[in-house]
């Protein structure tokens, strides 16, 4: 126990499995945590005088268990046995081999194979932060610095496992990043510019990080230097295949916020059992292009190149299904490329998964043939970079036999005529049969009795059995070792020796075995980065046929990708919905035109359920789709670049902040409106609904005329309840009315789901409160309610009329003093506070008074006429 407690002291941030002879024992606190997550029985023992804890499970199973406690988020330190028992009288050396942490796991058991498990750090500097993400099952390194903003929306993308910061910083973090992750804290004097170019420069062994393009990222390169620390401090100091770092290049990608990106259910849902886009779209076969397409769908791509010739790629092998039929079968014949290699660099790598290697290798072969010879020029570009490694393939099939067990102590893992002494042993070994049947035959001869047997048990070893009948025919020189009821036995000197033989043979076949297969392990690491780049690759690849899978099946068309910014999709459906709508029936299809001249604002209104949502939605997925490089549920789409896409749809209290559903709401659509550029798409559902109705009302007509007179005129749809906002058109050119129709029949409703221009006068709010079960009580005296409400709301409407038509008689010169325009016009100037004033905004308000100034004229010259 004081073994136990002082290497406890080292760790005490981990739980302790301490192995003590065939078991891994924990010990008090650690023992009730384990005991909990495993479901493991809890004991106690008394260590001297004092009760402790106690719960363990047999060293074998620790892939069954340990995988268990690391998903429970627990950090884990496995403590082994560094010397043989035998070999000592005293307490055996123990130590700590690895720390498992849920950042850094290598076990299949713990690993998604089609999701990263990024470690992260991030470092708060005196402008930025920065911030790191390694996978050191891949050995993908990435890194990047920017707003908390930023940082956070990365956070949403890469879905971190573990994130590592300064001590100083944990409530900071808590309040930029929320309390959903597994953080670890560091000491202060990780997090220094010195200390981490250093270990990031030793570790690749460069004077400089200039050739991997992230030397002008100082926070950056802090937070990559702390997770490198935190991997040596952990005992992971294998890393030879963790050979680059990358920058996320974020001006290379759509910027989508962290609402956007958990508004369109990419990857993520809050819903129970929603379904997500990824889910949809994903026709992967291997893990690594299921990791990969997961990034695409993150990172979709601003660059209008590089996305044609993936859309050439996708339109290629759909007019070559043959070309596809191909590539795909030869894919499902590969294991995960990347992590099987990390596994080789960790020394963690199993014979098996040696001989997967080799097969992951062989079926590249048939994959360059095929791309090589295709008349496209990325897939020829793709075969071309493809290696071989035909002399990695030949040394894994003489040296490892095809059939290799899972451990190499099962033995049986180095072929046949590879090594020749290995061959004689197992000759001496596995041949017994036949000279003990030869030595059974030659004694029975000699001493004449026919029922002798030669047999073996882990206490004597080889023996001689005979019969009480025959006992007195047993030469002199065989001693007795056991006596049965019915029969003795007898061991002899050749017996002795041969199993001294044999026994000798079986040990060292193990340890000749064992030191062939690290030595071919140890050879295998120059191979860490062709077969690294052949996995990047395959997963393109794989993608990429994913993409022409998914478009022959669900008939996607191909995006036209245009340098200017008009926005035109017709017949657009959305990829999710339509999977999920019952057998036999079609999705109703809506086309849409956004451009910056004539229609840069859609107001689309309509009742609940009518399918407002789902038409934003599907807009910012067809874009979104056809920028990360595959075809998209549309009839047509031509799509200018969009840089920034933006939705503000559906919202949710944040308690826990002490945000109500409206402040939740404020705060995105600020976000967006701080953040428009003029290739930006911006898609906003009832905003304003969670205040009152006129309030609701002002801010929605305020945002909305915002977009309309922004400089950069971003491309919008607004959904809204507010009928009263289809009057903007009036005034706004650009601003255009749109309804989702419906039929209304005797008693009931049919939403037809269609756009068609004009704006709605109805909610049918009602409608749908009946269809979900309301009580007729409450429907009918609702139907009342409304009506008087109506009623109400007709005679204020007459009354002011009437009265502006009596203000207007009365106004008999523009510049009358008493001109309730200039009173508003005063008002104006007034409530702006220069101070705050951005130049844009300044335009804008200047925009807006000349507005309300020609309008006045305009009313001014039609009562002079009359």
């Amino acid at each position: 126990m004081k073994q136990y407690l002082a290497i406890k002291a080292k760790y005490p941030d981990a739980m302790l499995l301490f192995r003590v002879g065939d078991f891994y024992e924990t010990f008090g606190a650690d023992a009730v945590v384990a005991a909990r997550i495993l479901n493991i029985v809890l004991t106690n023992r008394n260590n001297g005088g004092e009760r402790s804890e106690l719960a363990g499970f047999p060293h074998h199973s620790l892939n069954t268990y340990l995988p268990k406690l690391v998903k429970a988020g627990q950090r884990v330190a496995i403590c082994d046995q560094l010397e043989d028992p035998k070999m000592t009288k005293k307490i055996v050396k123990r130590g700590v081999i690895e720390l498992v942490t849920p950042g850094v796991a290598l076990s299949d058991e713990v690993l998604n194979s089609k999701s990263n498990n990024f470690l992260c750090a991030i470092h708060y500097g005196k402008r930025n932060l920065g911030i790191s993400f390694l996978d050191v099952s891949t050995g993908e390194f990435l890194t990047a610095q920017g707003t908390q903003e930023y940082i956070d929306k990365l956070l949403q993308n890469f879905s971190p496992s573990e994130v590592l910061i300064q001590k100083k910083y944990k409530k900071n973090f808590a309040l930029d990043f929320g309390e959903d992750y597994h953080v670890f804290y560091l000491e202060d004097w990780v997090f220094k510019n010195d200390f981490a170019s250093e270990t990031l420069n030793n570790h690749f062994k460069t004077a400089s990080l200039k050739g991997f393009g992230v030397s002008h990222l100082e926070e950056g390169i802090i937070a990559s230097g702390a997770i490198l620390h935190y991997l040596a401090e952990t005992q992971h100091n294998k890393l030879q295949h963790i050979t680059a770092i990358s920058r996320i290049a974020e001006e290379e990608y759509v910027w989508m916020d962290r609402f956007t990106i958990r508004n369109l259910e990419l990857y993520h849902s809050t819903a129970a059992n929603a379904v997500t886009l990824l889910e949809v779209i994903d026709k992967t076969i291997s893990p690594m292009g299921g990791r990969l397409l997961k990034r695409w769908l993150a990172l979709p791509l601003k660059n209008s190149e590089k996305i044609k010739k993936r859309h050439e790629v996708v339109g290629f092998l759909l007019d070559h299904p043959e070309v596809l039929y191909k590539i795909q079968e030869q894919i499902k014949e590969m294991s995960d490329l990347e992590r099987l290699i990390s596994k080789v660099a960790t020394g963690k790598v199993s014979p098996r998964e040696v001989i997967q290697l080799k097969n992951s290798l062989e079926a590249i072969i048939p994959v360059k043939e095929t791309a090589l010879g295709c008349d496209n020029e990325a897939l020829k570009v793709i075969g071309d970079n493809l290696h071989a490694c035909e002399l990695l393939r030949s040394k894994i099939t003489e040296s490892i036999n095809e059939e290799a067990p899972v451990l190499i102590q099962k033995g049986n893992v180095i072929a046949r005529g590879f090594h020749k002494e290995l061959d004689e042993l197992r000759d001496i070994a596995f041949s017994g049969k036949d000279y003990l049947d030869n030595m059974l035959e030659r004694e029975s001869a000699a001493t004449g009795i026919t029922s002798l047997k030669i047999g073996n048990n882990n206490v004597y070893g080889y023996y001689i059995e005979v019969r009480n009948t025959h006992k007195d025919k047993v030469p002199a020189e065989w001693v007795r070792k056991q006596t049965l009821v019915n029969a003795e036995r007898y061991i002899t000197e050749e017996l002795k020796e041969y199993e001294a033989k044999i026994l000798g043979a079986e040990e060292k076949i193990l340890q000749l075995e064992q030191e062939l297969f690290s030595k071919l392990v140890l050879w295998m690491n120059d191979y860490i980065q062709p077969v690294q780049q052949n996995a990047q690759l395959i997963a393109q690849m794989d993608c990429l046929c994913s993409f022409a899978q998914q478009a022959k099946i669900e008939q996607y068309s191909k995006p036209e990708i245009e340098e200017g910014f008009e926005l035109q999709i017709e017949d657009g459906r959305h990829p999710v919905i339509e999977k999920q709508l019952p057998i036999g029936e079609s999705y109703v299809t809506n086309s849409v035109l956004l451009d910056r001249e004539e229609q840069q604002v859609i107001m689309i209104t309509g009742p609940n359920m009518s399918g407002k949502s789902a038409i934003l939605r599907q807009t910012a997925l067809i874009v979104l789709m056809a920028q990360m490089g595959s075809f998209v549920p549309a009839k047509s789409a031509n799509i200018g670049l969009v840089d920034k896409i933006f939705t503000r749809v559906g919202a949710s209290d944040n308690i826990s902040m002490g945000e109500s559903t409206f402040m939740v709401e404020m705060n995105e659509t600020a976000n967006i409106l701080n953040n428009i550029s003029e290739r930006s798409l911006v898609l906003l559902d009832e905003i304003g609904r969670g205040t009152s109705t006129y309030d609701g009302i002002s801010i929605a007509w305020a945002i909305s005329e915002y977009l309309h007179e922004h400089p950069s005129r971003p491309k919008t749809l607004f959904a809204t309840h507010y009928h009263e906002l289809n009057e903007m058109c009036d005034t706004f050119s650009r601003i255009k009315n749109y309804n989702v129709s419906v039929k209304e029949l005797q008693d009931n409703v049919l939403f037809l789901r269609k756009l068609v221009p004009g704006g709605s006068e109805h909610s049918f709010g009602i409608h749908v409160a009946k269809m979900a079960g309301m009580p007729q009580q409450v429907l009918h005296r609702a139907n009342k309610i409304l009506q008087k409400l109506e009623q109400t709301h007709k005679m204020e409407e007459s009354s002011e009329v009437l009265k502006k038509s009596a203000e207007e008689e009365m106004q008999l010169s523009f510049f009358n003093l008493d001109d309730p325009l200039l009173e508003d016009l005063r008002d104006e100037l007034l409530n702006i506070d220069i101070d705050t004033l951005t130049p844009v905004e300044a335009l804008m308000k200047l925009n807006e008074i000349k507005r309300m100034l020609s309008v006045k004229q305009k009313k001014k010259q039609e009562n002079a006429k009359n």
